[in-house]
């Protein structure tokens, strides 16, 4: 059985039209296709906003204008500050939350806001690991336990002596409820068995105050606001929270080496995006970070303040926020914190 004929072949002039028709509706689409594509500039194209969850002024205020620096140093844009603070950082932190994924707002995610507001305010709108995308942690800050000159006291263990035997007595002033301050005390008296009564301030910059004033006796509050005091002689300084001395007070012991046996605990900042950032802008967001915050500029702020250089990869912080997350709920849950 012979195979069927092959099918004729029109000449070329008979598909002429025909080709014409096809190539050009298939240029004209990828033409529609390709114009959005070729019509996006490159990220970043235009200024970035910071939204930074406290108010101007503040710690993390100075930190991160002294980092916006240095990130429109690395991104070739703007950075623009957008201060909101209030509600223990939730409503900057909301804002952040909410903002649209396209690169352009960045939040500097902190203790406070990630792990600590989440776990006092079970009502917050925000998932501190579900509704964001961590890019880098930044730097870690550590307290001072810093007491009034009157007070009796020059170490930790005279002043773990001198609670015992007046429990209930002395007066820690603090940043407010749930503060980092707040929060260092409450694990020192959890690890010392000693009691003293909180005085919540409204700032880091009032608790001070309230101790220089005579108001309380003493405070655990970061060392960027107590060591310009102790200078002054208008505070004495007794240790560290940090794990190891820190390089700007290289003579003050830690809380561990004075009396508290492995006593660590400290604030962090980082810069996060809203959730759905595409990726590509994610790891061109974290090489700018990690050059920003490299700069010996930035890194001689962060000393000053008593801060470390803490980078790391988008993966690790995010692993580092769940456990900060963890621990602060427990840690207050412990402790009986509520708004």
């Amino acid at each position: 059985m012979s195979p069927p004929p092959l099918p004729r072949i029109p000449p070329a002039a008979a598909l002429a039209p025909r080709r014409a028709g096809i190539g050009g509706g298939v240029l004209v689409l990828l033409s529609l296709l390709a114009t959005p594509l070729l019509a996006q500039p490159a990220w970043p194209a235009k200024p970035v906003r910071l939204v930074v969850p406290w108010a101007a002024g503040s710690g993390t205020d100075l930190w991160s204008r002294a980092f916006s620096v240095r990130l429109h140093e690395a991104l070739g844009q703007p950075v623009v500050i957008d201060n909101r603070g209030g509600a223990g950082t939730v409503i900057g932190t909301e804002i952040a939350a909410r903002a649209p994924a396209d690169g352009y707002t960045l939040y500097v995610g902190g203790s406070v806001s990630m792990a600590i507001s989440p776990a006092i305010y079970p009502k917050v709108s925000y998932d501190p690991v579900r509704d964001f995308t961590p890019v880098s942690l930044v730097s870690r800050f550590y307290n001072a336990v810093a007491v009034h000159p009157s007070l009796p006291v020059r170490s930790v263990r005279e002043l773990i002596e001198l609670s015992r035997k007046r429990p209930g007595e002395l007066m820690m002033a603090s940043a407010g409820n749930g503060s980092t301050s707040h929060l260092t005390g409450e694990l020192f008296m959890a690890m010392t068995g000693v009691k003293w009564v909180h005085v919540p301030y409204k700032g880091g910059g009032q608790s001070v105050a309230g101790v220089v004033g005579g108001e309380s006796h003493f405070t655990i509050s970061p060392v960027v606001s107590t060591a310009p005091m102790a200078r002054a002689g208008k505070l004495r300084l007794l240790a560290v929270t940090s794990a190891q001395r820190l390089p700007s007070l290289p003579d003050l012991p830690t809380v561990a080496e004075s009396g508290v046996p492995g006593f660590e605990y400290g604030g962090w900042n980082g810069i996060l995006v809203p959730a759905g950032v595409p990726a590509e802008i994610v790891a061109r967001l974290h090489a700018a970070t990690v050059r920003a915050a490299s700069t010996p500029e930035f890194r001689e702020v962060l000393e000053t303040e008593g801060s470390q250089l803490v980078a790391s990869t988008p993966e690790q912080f995010a692993a580092f926020i769940r456990a900060e997350v963890e621990q602060h709920r427990k840690l207050i849950r412990a402790a009986g914190i509520r708004p």
